[in-house]
């Protein structure tokens, strides 16, 4: 016999996708065995036994052999043969090879084709039942999709992340009066994070958690670092796999394909089988033409599995009916409901997780499938759909791989010599920064999502706060504690309309740093918050591409003591504004495109600081007017384009610091040594030919750089400012360097590499300052200097 395991393969599939079989496909398989089975029955009985038994019709009237061969049998035979003693055979005159020749000739010609080949029928109806069944889990463009969706719904199933997650909400659950109190007290923390945000107060919720989460039992509550991640890949996996399934409907079309295949198939073979299952028949009758070879012509043949054969018909024909009701339901079930959407409404009430998003096309008829098998599935599968769950996980990874010690590792002094953590590109805020008490600067960059939790009032020592492209949410009872603690803020975006409000109402604010663009169609206009709140601010430095001054900025005018605008090269055209600032020491008025000196800048009479760096400057005749400033001590004119220098720069001399590197600079003005104030001369990159001799009456001189110009000589003039500490000489075409030099006793920093020099002068011996670490000079001139000057300098 042929065995049903031959037939496996037509209906071999991973045991992982009885999970998409509901009860009718489970039932249709079994449904499918059983009629497979009739059919490898009869065809194994059809190649085994004899298939028919014929006995010559002796012609004993005319046309006798017309008559049915059930006629030939007289009446009353059974009830005879009791009372007949003898019974004698009737002699045929036939072998075995020609009664083998006419069952074989009769089977073929007289025999309906129904009887004949029933089994096989049944056998390739199953078949075909089965592929139809199977086909979408074979078919390429569907057994892809539904192996990745198994992959990824088992590991959803398994993952203690999910366990975890559900266990939580369940706990939320049964917390009782206590817990709706802190919901409550939470809620409320977050009413200041603005309308319309419900999803923030969610997130504000979980990041609160973890102080719960401490009470439950640790198989709930602990999840190493390996499970951490492989969580987190299944979030990316689940994200990516949804929005490839959702673009199509593959799946639902490919199912409702086969079962329509299915129905009208089993319409076919109901009806044929229902007509033709009575062509089945014990006794029939056969004709053939074969007298002149056996001597009849005649014959009565026994279907000898007829019998059986008409009992398995009955019984595949009642299987077939009990399969293509199910098929009928099934389409039933396909059209009387959406398929092609699938909402997770219960499992949002359930769980609480209110983030969990619908799903359409093949997704959602997926779903569909798994709810018959086990709707625990979808439910566990929905965690790894919810953002907050989400957030949830990372949170958790952050704090397993962040520890307190890690952080500690990271804290340094920043420029303000504030202990200062610095935390870059993380997927989230990490809760073990808020034990970390003795912070004083905290630096987020590049971090999204940022909700700072109630643990940030454990930063008693915080001053400073930086978020760089890091948008943060702050609940309404933290912006009291960053009130009262908080003297410098920072903030870097895109668009400086994404600056959180909350930092515009922080009273207690020294500094206040902003960096973005405004957009556009509103760059003209520069509008920006209201300053008003910030009763104590003092520093304001805004880079963007303002057209103006902003006029907020006016809020702050009483006690604004330094202003910093950084245009990155945008025009700044509106600066009238500056007037009003009348405390302001410090200005900043950086890549403006600036082409003259600003008038407004001379009306600061506090102002001691001004810095034009990288505009457009050429003239600079104005300088004449910075003499109604006459506590400027500071004035940077570099990166410009300056081609000279006015003589009534002798006017400004309580000047101590000028800065003119970077420019067009052929000559220097012989009036600039009557500023004798100057403590500070940087005329560097420039392209200075000479200099004045009256360079020496700057007799406060302590800092000269003349660096990267076309000097060929110094005036010896220059060697009388003996308040001179540093000399920057380096990249031009002196060819000696005076013995004068050596009268700058204080001289401790003298760079002179890049020139034409062929040795040094002995007398730098005489500058008891300079050290071997403060000549810039090259080896085989520094190793010319007797040795004795060279211990000298060497000495500690």
């Amino acid at each position: 016999m042929i065995p049903v395991a031959e037939f496996k393969q037509f209906t071999e599939q991973q045991p992982a996708f009885k999970v998409l079989k509901p009860w009718w496909d489970v039932l249709a398989e079994y449904l499918t065995v059983a009629m497979l089975m009739i059919g490898v029955f009869g065809c194994t009985l059809q190649v085994t036994q004899d298939k028919i038994i014929c006995l010559p019709n002796h012609e004993l009237q005319e046309n006798l052999s017309e008559a049915p061969c059930q006629q030939l049998l007289p009446r009353g035979i059974p009830e005879q043969i009791g009372a007949l003693q003898e019974v004698k055979g009737l002699k045929n005159n036939l072998d075995l090879q020609q009664y083998s020749f006419i069952n074989q000739l009769c089977y073929e010609t007289a025999l309906h084709w129904y009887a004949k080949y029933f089994p096989y029928l049944v056998v390739i109806h199953t078949l075909i039942f089965m592929v139809c069944t199977s086909f979408w889990f074979k078919f390429p463009g569907t057994s892809s999709k539904i192996e990745h969706f198994i992959s990824i719904l088992g590991k959803c199933f398994d993952s203690p992340w999910t366990t975890r997650a559900l266990s939580e909400v369940s706990g939320e659950n049964q917390k009782g009066p206590a817990a709706t109190g802190r919901a409550a007290a939470t809620t409320v923390a977050t009413a200041g994070t603005g309308p319309g945000k419900a999803g923030e107060g969610e997130k504000e919720k979980v990041l609160a958690e973890p102080e719960k989460v401490v009470t439950e039992p640790p198989v709930v509550t602990l999840l190493d670092k390996k499970e951490g991640e492989q969580a987190k890949a299944l979030f990316e996996k689940v994200k990516k796999f949804r929005m490839h399934v959702e673009e199509g409907d593959i799946l639902y079309t490919m199912y409702i394909r086969q079962t329509v295949l299915k129905v009208c198939k089993f319409l076919a073979i109901l009806v044929y089988n229902l007509v033709y299952v009575e062509k089945i028949s014990f006794l029939v009758a056969c004709r053939v033409e074969t007298s002149e070879v056996t001597g009849y012509a005649s014959f009565c043949c026994n279907h000898t599995k007829a019998h059986l054969f008409s009992k398995l018909a009955f019984c595949y024909i009642s299987f077939v009916c009990i399969y293509g009701l199910t098929c009928i339901y099934t389409l039933y079930w396909l059209f009387h409901r959406p398929l092609k959407e699938y909402s997770f409404r219960s499992v949002r009430e359930e769980t609480g997780m209110g983030d969990i998003p619908d799903v359409k096309n093949d997704f959602a008829f997926m779903l569909h499938l798994i709810d018959q098998y086990d709707s625990l599935y979808s439910k566990r599968f929905a965690v790894f759909l919810s953002e907050v769950s989400e957030s949830r996980l990372k949170q958790l990874n952050l704090n397993h791989e962040w520890t307190p010690e890690k952080l500690r590792q990271k804290l340094q002094r920043n420029a303000a010599g504030r202990l200062e953590l610095a935390l870059c590109m993380l997927p989230g805020l990490p809760d073990t920064v808020f034990e970390l008490s003795e912070v004083e600067s905290l630096r987020l960059e590049a971090i999204c999502d940022i909700t700072f939790p109630p643990g940030l009032s454990q930063l008693v020592h915080l001053q400073e706060l930086s978020l760089l492209h890091s948008p943060a949410r702050l609940p309404f009872s933290l912006q009291v504690f960053l009130r009262d603690h908080l003297k410098v803020m920072r903030v870097k975006c895109e668009e400086l309309r994404e600056v959180p409000l909350w930092v515009f109402g922080l009273r207690g604010l020294e500094e206040l740093h902003l960096e973005g663009l405004f957009p556009q169609e509103l760059a003209r206009a520069a509008t920006l918050e209201s300053l008003r709140e910030l009763k104590q601010l003092k520093v304001l430095s805004l880079r963007s591409n303002a057209g103006k001054v902003p006029a907020s900025v006016t809020d702050v005018a009483g006690h604004l003591q330094r202003l910093s605008l950084h245009n990155d090269g945008a025009r700044l055209v509106a600066l009238n504004s500056l007037k009003k600032l009348t405390a302001l020491r410090e200005l900043e008025l950086v890549a403006c495109g600036l082409e003259r000196i600003p008038h407004a800048v001379f009306s600061l009479g506090a102002l001691q600081e001004l810095d034009l760096k990288d505009n457009h400057l050429r003239s600079i005749e104005e300088i004449l007017s910075f003499q109604h400033c006459r506590k400027l001590v500071t004035l940077r004119l570099w990166h410009n384009q300056i081609a000279y220098v006015p003589e009534h720069v002798r006017k400004l001399r309580s000047l101590e610091q000028l800065y003119l590197s970077y420019n067009k600079l052929e000559t220097l003005p012989s009036q600039l040594g009557l500023c004798s104030g100057l403590r500070l001369l940087d005329v560097s990159h420039n392209g200075l030919h000479s200099l004045p001799p009256e360079v020496g009456l700057l007799q406060n001189l302590q800092h000269l750089a003349l660096s990267y110009n076309a000097l060929e000589a110094l005036p010896e003039e220059l060697f009388f400012c003996r308040k001179l500490r540093t000399l920057l000489l380096g990249d031009n075409q002196l060819s000696q360097l005076s013995p004068h030099v050596g009268a700058l006793r204080a001289l401790s920093r003298l760079e002179l590499k890049g020139n034409r020099l062929e040795a040094l002068p002995e007398e730098l011996g005489n500058c008891g300052g300079l050290k071997k670490a403060g000549l810039l000079v090259e080896d085989t001139l520094y190793q010319g200097l007797p040795a004795e000057v060279r211990d000298k300098m060497e000495e500690e």
